[in-house]
């Protein structure tokens, strides 16, 4: 891609709940003619096998002051502002014609960065709650694109609502026809994301196995599980005669929710766009140390429409859930009555739409560019 061509810089931190939008923005961009960098670390790196091989991968050192000891919350400012200076100097080089950031320790430097520079700079926040980075951005960006609505906003930070963007794989399954629960093969995906997932592999697999021999003998399970439960959430399905597929990461969501007849999630607010999108129903368990209680507000629309079950992680156990699967399985009408009621939640035009705020941002006449022209 030509140099002359309009530059965007994605900063995202190393979640798929950050970098899966940022992969739809760039994925767009790209399209539209942009050269696209992204700024993430070494967790985000694990995520970016999805995006597209013409984006300009940048590896910042991780500065949080949540982990480690006293060393580490010592040097996290060090740490923070080297990478902050290294930023304003790439920056001030590559000139970027727009900068967006996605949440996240990683995306501190870059937005510092921009902000020093006075270059047309904005945030996406993915849910109900402003995660701690983009809320202390908030007012020095110039505008605040907000996945849920309504987002509580710090005073002097103006938002708008674009929805959380999907990725193409997922667009490309966007209101696949669901097929309803019945005498023949079914599917469930279970999805815990990559905090808060333990529960889900404790409570998950004896719920199945839990369910009436009617419903189990047609059921497959995909669970996606941490690294340090597979081997005993396989021996629970393996021992109940399930047949499950249990990996840590599944390079194919999309396609596996587009088979799913059931979604048990965690209500990450990726998960809630891709499960609304697609249009599957849902069993959500939202995170309950989640920063203040942000997904239980980003599952607040879905439930009330009718799309998903909320289950409060205080109240999850087998028996409930296991009453829970049942109902959806056993209810084919019901369970396409929910899969309706979820597309309708989805919002497929969020890329496009967030797109277009980058480059109206980009173009916008600022004095303020000037002085660094």
């Amino acid at each position: 891609m030509s140099r002359t061509s309009p530059y965007l810089v994605i900063a995202a931190g190393g979640t798929g709940g950050h970098m899966f939008p940022a992969q739809a923005l760039a994925e767009v961009m790209l399209r539209r003619g942009w050269r696209v960098r992204l700024s993430t670390d070494a967790r985000g790196a694990r995520y970016v096998g999805g995006f597209p091989h013409s984006v300009e991968i940048e590896q910042v050192a991780s500065a949080t002051f949540a982990r480690g000891g006293l060393v580490n919350k010592v040097l996290t400012p060090l740490h923070v502002a080297g990478g902050v200076l290294g930023a304003v100097w790439r920056m001030w080089r590559d000139r970027p014609d727009a900068v967006v950031g996605f949440g996240g320790y990683p995306t501190i430097p870059a937005l510092a960065a921009a902000w020093a520079l006075r270059r047309p700079r904005m945030v996406h926040e993915q849910n109900g709650v402003l995660g701690k980075v983009n809320a202390i951005f908030a007012p020095r960006v110039d505008v605040v694109a907000c996945g849920v609505w309504p987002t509580d906003l710090p005073e002097g930070a103006e938002g708008l609502h674009v929805g959380n963007p999907v990725r193409a794989a997922v667009l490309e399954r966007a209101g696949a026809a669901y097929i309803p629960p019945g005498d023949y093969p079914m599917s469930v995906l279970v999805i815990g994301g990559s905090q808060g997932a333990r529960i889900l592999s404790d409570v998950v697999p004896g719920a199945i196995a839990a369910l009436p021999d009617e419903i189990l003998r047609n059921l497959r399970v995909s669970h996606q599980a941490r690294e340090e439960d597979l081997d005993r959430v396989r021996r629970v399905y393996a021992g109940s005669g399930i047949d499950a597929d249990v990996q840590p990461f599944f390079r194919d969501v999309p396609a596996r929710m587009s088979e799913a007849q059931l979604v048990i999630s965690r209500a990450g607010a990726s998960s809630i766009a891709d499960i609304s999108v697609i249009g599957r129903p849902a069993i959500l368990v939202p995170y309950a140390a989640a920063a203040a209680d942000h997904q239980t507000a980003n599952a607040r629309g879905l439930v009330k429409a009718g799309g998903a079950i909320r289950i409060p992680e205080r109240k999850l156990d087998v028996a409930s859930l296991s009453a829970q699967i049942a109902a959806v399985l056993g209810d084919p009408r019901g369970a396409n009555l929910m899969a309706q009621a979820a597309l309708g939640q989805g919002l497929p035009d969020a890329p496009r739409h967030l797109a277009d705020m980058v480059e109206e941002l980009a173009w916008k006449p600022d004095p303020r560019k000037e002085l660094t022209s």
